[in-house]
């Protein structure tokens, strides 16, 4: 989903928050009545480049939000974050849902719809225009933002690719 040269190995020194994007009751049917479960999709970050995303199911929300938490520590990507936004647009599509991040001048404040606004809070972007199309579900919006800031490369990456100067990226 999103590239492997931006995974964060080790959470052991990461001090994260976690935020809950949504709930979920799940009926089961059986012989013997109606039994309910719940699924969690959790999102965690340090608000300073780090974030990853979890999916939790068990019989009670508690464990669910738990087990989320569990899963997004094990999905961290980095992203890179310049003066609080990001550095370029991007476009990215999960299944039906289909993300547009734009970076925003200082002040504008996070300019995005519930499930993209907890993954850009979590993330540390304080300033961003965000738009969502197709599909509103929680978990695809989730993993399309999660593929759009996967996919977000900063100057010095881009200048290394390349194999030129850092003043020839911003020349243009």
């Amino acid at each position: 989903m999103t590239g492997k040269n931006n995974r964060v190995k080790s959470t052991n020194d990461l001090e994260l928050k976690d935020r809950l994007v949504a709930i979920n009751r799940v009926t089961k049917v059986t012989k013997g009545g109606r039994t309910f479960s719940f699924s969690a999709i959790v999102v965690v970050g340090n608000e300073d480049g780090i974030v990853g995303w979890g999916l939790g199911k068990a019989s009670e929300v508690t464990a669910a939000i738990a087990k989320g938490v569990e899963a997004a520590k094990k999905n961290l990507i980095q992203v890179p974050v310049r003066k609080g936004t990001i550095p370029h647009e991007q476009l990215a599509k999960f299944s039906g849902a289909l993300v547009y991040l734009k970076p925003a001048s200082h002040g504008t404040g996070v300019k995005a719809g519930g499930a993209m606004r907890a993954v850009l809070e979590s993330v540390g972007i304080t300033d961003v225009l965000a738009k969502s199309k197709g599909s509103s579900n929680p978990h695809n919006l989730v993993k399309a933002t999660m593929v759009a800031l996967g996919e977000l490369r900063d100057a010095c990456t881009v200048a290394q690719n390349r194999g030129v100067s850092l003043e020839k990226v911003f020349k243009g």
